[in-house]
């Protein structure tokens, strides 16, 4: 473990560092020192990997969590450039948007093989229409009393915001079927929270009006970060 407590406190200093590049503007020396943070997370997941590992069986949890992470990687370089570079901003949203979407389904996949208790199918399919009702309702009932505006990336928020909230409460109702007692999961479960509560802010970054000051940055990437950091990590309890 004390390989993953270094690579926990080198996510934090690179954080740092990034979040003061950051609020100077968006510049390719701040894009790069966001991947540097993001690299930390995938790194930090395969460490854990390995330390659970270390009783014998390699979990197959992280099969998918690795994989998902770096996605997320990919994501945060993609919607991290899109500043850099505003004559692409579209296609790099796209791209950003859809990296993280894999990342969500990989998570997914990889909690069901983990931990999902054969002939309690009510442990998904709630939280599969939980996630639907809640999309529905964040991309198409919310969005005026929010004041945002999706225009044409309505469908795209609608599909990610389906898997963003899916990985919540699936992660949520595993737990609770196993009681709360799989550390693992219960990591997961926190980590899956403060990613979504990541992307509702950013939501108003990219979809709102004067929502992206540098408190909202901040609190955007505090919540980020120690998400996919909780995530990686809780593959070292599996």
């Amino acid at each position: 473990m004390t390989a993953c407590i270094v690579l926990l406190v080198c996510g934090a200093l690179a954080l740092a560092l990034f979040l003061r590049q950051k609020l100077r503007g968006p510049t390719l020396k701040a894009a790069i020192c966001k991947s540097v943070t993001s690299v930390l997370f995938v790194a930090l997941a395969v460490c854990a990997w390995l330390h659970a590992a270390a009783g014998g069986v390699l979990p197959i949890l992280g099969a998918f969590v690795v994989p998902g992470l770096v996605f997320g990687l990919m994501g945060d370089i993609w919607l991290d450039l899109k500043y850099v570079y505003p004559h692409d901003d579209a296609p790099l949203t796209y791209a950003g948007f859809a990296a993280f979407g894999v990342g969500h389904i990989l998570y997914q996949q990889g909690l069901i093989q983990q931990f999902y208790i054969h002939g309690r199918p009510a442990y998904v399919l709630i939280p599969l229409g939980l996630a639907l009702v809640l999309s529905l309702g964040n991309t198409f009932v919310m969005e005026k009393p929010m004041k945002l505006r999706y225009g044409d990336m309505k469908l795209v928020v609608f599909a990610y915001g389906f898997l963003l909230f899916l990985t919540v409460l699936l992660s949520g109702a595993l737990a609770l079927l196993h009681a709360w007692r799989e550390a693992a999961l219960n990591l997961f479960f926190i980590g899956s929270v403060l990613f979504a509560a990541s992307d509702l802010v950013l939501s108003g970054t990219y979809f709102g009006e004067g929502k992206n000051r540098p408190v909202d940055i901040v609190l955007n990437y505090l919540t980020y970060y120690p998400a996919q950091f909780l995530i990686a990590l809780s593959l070292a309890f599996v």
